[in-house]
C-alpha cells in the first residue's frame, strides 16, 4: 500500500515511493528508494521534508498513516468545492481576444528574450520595453483571461526560462486581478514577474542547463540567482518595490525553509507569498530535462498538499478559485464516458466550462469534434468526472480546439 507520513517517524528499511516536494528539494537523484540507514533518514529531515508516501509493499510498514487514495480523495474533495460557483467576468469573447493576446504573448517572450541576452551581456534591464508589454498582458486578461492563460500552456523544455517568465507573469496578473488589486499594482506584479528570473543570467551556463542533478556548491549558485534578480532590478530605474518583492521572495516559504533570507509567514509581502505559488505551479506542470510535468490538476493537488506548510493556506485556496481546476486546454472525461478538451472556461461556474468533444471511452472510437456548453439547462446530465492524459489520445489539446 501506498502511504503517506510524517517525516518524523521515517525509519530505515522502509521504502519511499513519492518524497512528495518540489524536484529541487529532492535530498536523492532518485524519486523512489529504499532508506537504508540513519544517515539517509537525517538527510531527508534536514531537506526540510515534513511528509511523503512509502509503498509497504516494498519496505517497512508502520502503525498511523493515510493511504494515497484516501489523501487524493480527501484533496480532490476540497479543490472541487473551492470551484464550485465561481464565476468568470470577461467583457470580450475568447475567440475574439485570442488574436490579441496571441500577439502580446509572443512580445512577451522576445522581451523576456532580450532582456536575458542584455543582462547576460551586462547591460541594464530596458524597463520601458517590459512596461510595455506588461502592459498589453494585463489589458488582454481584463477583457478575457482565458485567451491569454491559455497560451500560458505552450511551453518548451529547450527555452524553459524564457517560457517560463512569461507564464509566471501571465499567471501573477490573473492572480492579482482575481484578488480586485489596484490596477497600478497588478502591472507592477506583472514586471516583478516577467522578470522574476532575470538572476539567472548570471548563473553560470554549464550550470543552468545541466542535465544531471546540481551538486551541493552548484545548486548554491542556483539559489543565488535570487539574490542577483533582486540586485540587478534595484540598479534598474523606475523599478518599483512591489516588482522587487515578486523576484526577491518567489524562493521564500510560509514555514521559513525557503530562501534567500528564509522569512517566515506574514514577514513574506503579499505579492510574495502569490509569486512562490505561482512560480511552482508553472514549474511543476512544465516538461524539464529531469521530470516529466504535471497535469494542471495534479498540480493543484500538489499546491494544495505542499500549502500545509510551504504556502499561505488562504492564498492557495485563492489560486485555485483563480486558475480553476480544468482551465482551457485541459483534457476531460465526462461521466457518460465522453472526452474533450476544455475550451472555454465556465462562466457561471469553473466546473462547467465549454468543452469540444472528441471521442467515445464507452465506444472505443474518435468522434467528430463539436462544441458542449456544461452549463447549459439540456447538458444538465453531462459532468466532469475527472481529467484525463492527452497523451492517451495522441492529440495537441491546444491545436484540437483551435488555440494554436
Amino acid at each position: 500500500m501506498i502511504k503517506k507520513i510524517q517525516t518524523s517517524v521515517l525509519r530505515p528499511g522502509m521504502f519511499v515511493h513519492d518524497f512528495n516536494c518540489e524536484w529541487v528539494e529532492n535530498p536523492f537523484f532518485a524519486s523512489q528508494l529504499l532508506i537504508k540507514d540513519d544517515q539517509m533518514v537525517a538527510k531527508v529531515r534536514k531537506a526540510g521534508l515534513n511528509e511523503l508516501y512509502i509503498d509497504t509493499t516494498k519496505g517497512s510498514d508502520i502503525a498511523g498513516g493515510e493511504s494515497a487514495t484516501h489523501v487524493r480523495r480527501e484533496i480532490d474533495k476540497v479543490i472541487t468545492k473551492i470551484s464550485e460557483n465561481v464565476t468568470e467576468e470577461v467583457s470580450l469573447p475568447m475567440r475574439e481576444e485570442l488574436h490579441a493576446a496571441k500577439k502580446a504573448h509572443t512580445a512577451a517572450k522576445k522581451i523576456v528574450t532580450n532582456v536575458m541576452h542584455d543582462v547576460r551581456m551586462g547591460k541594464q534591464v530596458e524597463l520601458e520595453a517590459v512596461n510595455g508589454v506588461v502592459e498589453q498582458m494585463v489589458d488582454s486578461i481584463f477583457r478575457n483571461k482565458g485567451a491569454l492563460s491559455s497560451l500560458s500552456r505552450i511551453k518548451s523544455k529547450d527555452e524553459y526560462t524564457f517560457f517560463h517568465s512569461v507564464n509566471v507573469c501571465v499567471l501573477m496578473v490573473a492572480f492579482t486581478k482575481g484578488l480586485g488589486m489596484p490596477r497600478t499594482v497588478i502591472n507592477r506584479a506583472g514586471v516583478g514577474a516577467l522578470l522574476h528570473d532575470v538572476g539567472k543570467m548570471v548563473v553560470p551556463q554549464e550550470i543552468l542547463t545541466k542535465n544531471d542533478r546540481l551538486t551541493e556548491e552548484e545548486f548554491a549558485q542556483m539559489k543565488d540567482h535570487v539574490v542577483q534578480s533582486r540586485i540587478i532590478m534595484l540598479q534598474t530605474p523606475g523599478i518599483t518595490e512591489e516588482s522587487v518583492a515578486v523576484a526577491a521572495q518567489h524562493h521564500e516559504r510560509y514555514d521559513g525553509s525557503g530562501y534567500p533570507d528564509k522569512l517566515k509567514g506574514e514577514a513574506i509581502s503579499e505579492l510574495g507569498r502569490m509569486a512562490a505559488i505561482v512560480d511552482v505551479y508553472d514549474a511543476i506542470t512544465s516538461d524539464r530535462c529531469y521530470h516529466k510535468g504535471l497535469s494542471t490538476s495534479e498540480a493543484l493537488r500538489k499546491i494544495f498538499e505542499w500549502g500545509k506548510y510551504h504556502f499561505d493556506p488562504k492564498m492557495v485556496e485563492l489560486f485555485i478559485k483563480v486558475v480553476g481546476i480544468y482551465p482551457v486546454g485541459t483534457v476531460v472525461r465526462l461521466e457518460s464516458g465522453l472526452v474533450g478538451v476544455v475550451k472555454e472556461p465556465g462562466m457561471t461556474n469553473l466546473l462547467m466550462p465549454v468543452v469540444t468533444l472528441f471521442y467515445d471511452k464507452k465506444k472505443e472510437c474518435y468522434l467528430q469534434p463539436r462544441d458542449i456548453d456544461l452549463a447549459a439547462p439540456e447538458n444538465v446530465s453531462q459532468r466532469i468526472a475527472g481529467p484525463e492524459s492527452a497523451q492517451n489520445y495522441k492529440i495537441n489539446p491546444l491545436e484540437l480546439v483551435g488555440l494554436i
